[in-house]
This record gives structure tokens, C-alpha cells and sequence, in this order.
């Protein structure tokens, strides 16, 4: 599934509320909502000019939702369904993050590194609609990119 619209992108992302998974045996289950939320704010923190990187902290968990039934895949659909809507860099750096043996940048280290504290950080980090106006922004850039008219 690709995603066409904002709209869209945030009823997924609304939809994790409550949906919670555990990584492993070792840890407990993580609430996919507050955790997209934290890792995004975390990497707004560490890196505020960059849109794209903080947004693919935020839009990981869609991969779970829309085929739950393939866990090892998970990545490679999030990453396939917000290409379109998000770009090839938002798109790459979500399909690469949870491949701890592929060859990172400091983009991909600094995703990871946020994706692990957001699992434990306790701190507010804010509402989904925060992030609306930064994932309206990159859906209009990467839509003049593909030539489309706005």
C-alpha cells in the first residue's frame, strides 16, 4: 500500500495508539505511538534542522499496522508505503534502521540510537498533530520533486 496523503499517513499513525510490541523476550511491549513520538522528539533535539530524519523516526511503526502478519518485513513496507508521500530519503533511512548489520551513516546511527532510547525514555513528548505541519512540508517538497503540480 502506498500512502497518497498526510491524512492518511496521520490516521495510521493514530491508529498505533494502544498497539503495543515487544522487540524481544528481554524487554517489555512498547506502546508504537508514544514510542514513533519519542523517537521523533529525540531526534528533533539531537538534530533540529533535519525534517526528513526526525520524520522517519516518527512513521516506523506504519509498516506493523498495515501487514501485521509479517513481522520481518515490517521495515520494507513502511518504508514502500511512505516513499511517494515522504521521499527516498525518509524511505531509506526507515527501511535500513532495523538492519543492525548494514553499513550506517551518521543519519542511519543517529536513527537507531533514537529508536533504542525511545523504548525507554520517559518523557512527553508532545501529540501527533506536533508533527503535522513538518509532515505536510515534505509531502509538498517531495511532490515538487516528482514534478507534480501543487
Amino acid at each position: 500500500m502506498e500512502l497518497r496523503s498526510v491524512e492518511e499517513l496521520m490516521d495510521l499513525l493514530y491508529a498505533c495508539r494502544g498497539t503495543g510490541v515487544a522487540p524481544d523476550r528481554d524487554r517489555p511491549p512498547v506502546d508504537l505511538h508514544d514510542h514513533a513520538l519519542r523517537t521523533a522528539a529525540l531526534l528533533r533535539r539531537g538534530r533540529p534542522a533535519d525534517k526528513e530524519l526526525q520524520v522517519a523516526g516518527l512513521v516506523q511503526p506504519v509498516g506493523g499496522l498495515l501487514w501485521p502478519g509479517d513481522p520481518a518485513g515490517r521495515a520494507d513496507h513502511a518504508a514502500d508505503a511512505v516513499r511517494a508521500l515522504l521521499g527516498e530519503r525518509v524511505s531509506h533511512l526507515v527501511r535500513r534502521c532495523p538492519c543492525p548489520d548494514a553499513p550506517a551513516d551518521d543519519d542511519l546511527l543517529a536513527l537507531r540510537q533514537a529508536t533504542e532510547e525511545g523504548r525507554t525514555a520517559g518523557f512527553d513528548a508532545g501529540v501527533l498533530e506536533d508533527w503535522r505541519t513538518v509532515l505536510e512540508l515534505l509531502a509538498a517538497r517531495n511532490s515538487r520533486h516528482l514534478g507534480a503540480v501543487d
